[in-house]
């Protein structure tokens, strides 16, 4: 099965960044990456919440149960298998479970973990590295349905933070309707738009100095787009 970033239309989204770049003097990097972080917490979670409603259901089982048919769980090995078996699959649940997965880890620890991974990616992919500081970073980290966009100093001196919602409201429509090239095509060409409205003017001899494709660190064949 493909996943969304096999799937991801490498051509159409580097001719989306250059045709945005001819405009503006700003530098448009995307990166796609599966997931920010395992979220190890979150299994633990998980299993620790399985094995909890599995002793409260054996002991009611225990105090309320007259019938012959579980008499095993009556046996201390009957309650240690009991518990054993429901933490296996409350763990497992949280690992794979990708939806069960966030809850677990929580809305806040998702959003610090994406932030944290964002700045690593602008940090690898140089987008500092430009002459006037114009770099722009589309971050998209699919497990945690987070997206952010960071601009380097040259752009953030013009830019708002707030100004980059709807180009985040691109990106996620285009990932609601499994079609991540679509939002971030439309994203990027927003970000054109956007960049020229706030004075982002390209220069008589500007280049292209950053890389006009699509990043995809840490791909995995077998991450799908939860």
């Amino acid at each position: 099965m493909y996943t969304m970033i096999d799937r991801l239309d490498l051509d159409r989204i580097q001719d989306a960044v250059g045709r945005a770049e001819e405009r503006t003097a700003g530098e448009i990097v995307p990166v796609v990456v599966p997931r920010s972080d395992d979220y190890e917490e979150a299994v633990w979670r998980g299993a620790g919440a399985a094995v909890l409603v599995t002793l409260l259901v054996v002991l009611l089982t225990l105090r309320f149960y007259t019938g012959w048919g579980l008499a095993w769980l009556f046996a201390p090995w009957g309650v240690a298998l009991s518990v054993l078996a429901a933490g296996t699959v409350g763990a497992l649940l949280a690992r794979y479970v990708y939806p069960l997965q966030r809850l677990l880890a929580g809305s806040e620890r998702l959003d610090d973990t994406v932030h944290r991974r964002a700045l690593q990616a602008f940090v690898e992919e140089e987008v500092f590295d430009t002459r006037d500081r114009t770099g722009i970073l589309l971050f998209v980290s699919l497990r945690e349905h987070r997206i952010e966009v960071l601009g380097d100093t040259g752009i953030n001196q013009q830019v708002a933070p707030d100004d980059w919602a709807e180009v985040v409201t691109r990106i996620r429509r285009g990932i609601k309707n499994d079609n991540l090239t679509e939002g971030l095509v439309e994203a990027i060409e927003m970000c054109g738009r956007l960049l020229e409205r706030r004075g982002v003017e390209v220069q008589p001899d500007d280049e292209n100095e950053l890389t006009d494709v699509v990043r995809t660190p840490g791909r995995r064949s077998e991450d799908k787009a939860e």
